[in-house]
């Protein structure tokens, strides 16, 4: 890689993780009101593989040749006109909107970045936007308040491990839906798990004899159906990921977009410097084994996220 030049993921269609490649491109500039960040991690996400896939074409086309990743950190290498908030070295975390961070090297918007807490592992700082806004905005959705009993689906999954934690915070009662082998680590953070698969409206019944106050679908449209089954009321669901079945039903779909703000970000960083959230990174790549990341990610049993090292 010359000094003028940057590698970042691309891929050229629709496809499975055979279509990512990785290019050789400008550096990029900063423009107005923006800095280039040096991406020391970057996290992956299972909505990228569903846009590279081609199964959110109609929501979230893609343009070709594409890059991806939204997660990122790293250290400020340039800065646009009109900056204040940043200067040369800082170190930063945050998010693009361009589908830009899985790169050595990205132009990203001021209002899009906070400083990074010292304390903050660079492999935390650069997967906590995604999972952290979203997990933030489907707690806020539904409400909970201290003593409801709320009930989470892919309760150990990389948004489901904070969701589960933000509500037990919240002083709810929670019940997490999960594998038998995360069955441990929820209740060493508060958590009742019940198994998933056949019986399990019978096993939530049994575990909640008063009712199920709200519920936060991560997983798919037969827990929205399960949650409203059970007699939750539409307000007091959201799905992040099941949107034509809460259409049909009247649940929420509230995710990252509706809490992508540094203020949100930041207060997420501070409860994981400060203890009071365990985050989990399950396992780190360089940039050229993008392909190997997501095919761990697609196995759908990780808990904790996992992170590329564009700049290892």
């Amino acid at each position: 890689m010359s000094a003028a030049a940057a590698r970042a993921v691309r891929f050229d269609r629709y496809g499975g993780r055979e279509v990512l490649y990785i290019a050789e491109v400008d550096m990029p500039a900063p423009g107005p009101g923006e800095v280039v960040v040096e991406v020391r991690a970057a996290g992956i996400n299972p909505g990228e593989a569903a846009i590279r896939s081609g199964a959110m074409r109609e929501m979230f086309p893609a343009t070709f040749p594409s890059g991806e990743g939204s997660d990122l950190a790293g250290v400020v290498t340039a800065v646009g006109a009109g900056v204040t908030e940043f200067a040369l070295g800082d170190e930063v975390l945050g998010f693009s909107f361009r589908r830009s961070s899985h790169a050595t090297h990205v132009a990203v918007p001021v209002g899009q970045l906070i400083h990074k807490p010292p304390r903050l592992s660079w492999e935390v700082a650069g997967s906590l936007y995604v999972v952290g806004v979203t997990a933030y905005a489907a707690v806020r959705a539904v409400a909970a308040q201290p003593g409801e009993t709320v009930t989470v689906s892919a309760a150990a999954g990389g948004v489901g491990s904070l969701v589960v934690q933000l509500l037990v915070l919240r002083e709810a009662r929670v019940l997490g839906i999960a594998g038998p082998g995360n069955a441990d680590w929820l209740r060493a953070h508060g958590v009742t798990p019940v198994p998933h698969g056949d019986g399990l409206a019978d096993r939530l019944r049994e575990a909640a004899p008063h009712g199920i106050d709200a519920f936060i679908d991560l997983f798919g449209p037969e827990y929205v159906q399960l949650a409203v089954d059970l007699g939750v009321a539409p307000e007091r669901i959201d799905t992040i990921i099941s949107f034509q079945k809460a259409g049909e039903v009247g649940a929420k779909t509230e995710g990252s977009a509706e809490a992508s703000t540094p203020e949100v970000l930041a207060e997420m960083a501070g409860l994981v410097v400060g203890g009071a959230i365990d985050f989990e990174v399950a396992a780190t790549y360089p940039l050229d084994r993008v392909a190997d990341a997501y095919e761990e990610l697609e196995k759908r049993h990780t808990r904790g996220k996992i992170v590329l090292l564009p700049n290892h």
